[in-house]
């Protein structure tokens, strides 16, 4: 199968690839932070966007503790999944 892609349509797939590489450099170096909290992932890409990638288990957020401890979503997780929507609504 070939799939046929335009200068700018294989531009922009290598910006978010540079993006996405860039985002996983600076985590793994502790520039920022690998995860972010769930009211954060609600502000940066939609609180209906967030619960219903969770809902189709496309990102897991994680407890880090019991009772009143704040759930946490991995940053790439969140990245790749917001990159990849916006790549299928680009092309």
């Amino acid at each position: 199968m070939h799939i046929l892609l335009t200068p700018l349509q294989l531009q922009t797939l290598l910006s978010y690839t540079a993006e996405m590489g860039a985002k996983l450099t600076l985590s793994k170096t502790g520039h920022i932070r690998p995860y972010l909290k769930k009211s954060e992932a609600f502000k940066r890409y939609g609180r209906k966007n967030v619960e219903h990638w969770i809902g189709l288990g496309l990102i897991t957020p994680r407890k880090d503790g019991n009772h009143s401890a704040s759930w946490r979503i991995d940053r790439m997780e969140l990245e790749a999944v917001s990159k990849s929507r916006q790549a299928m609504h680009y092309l």
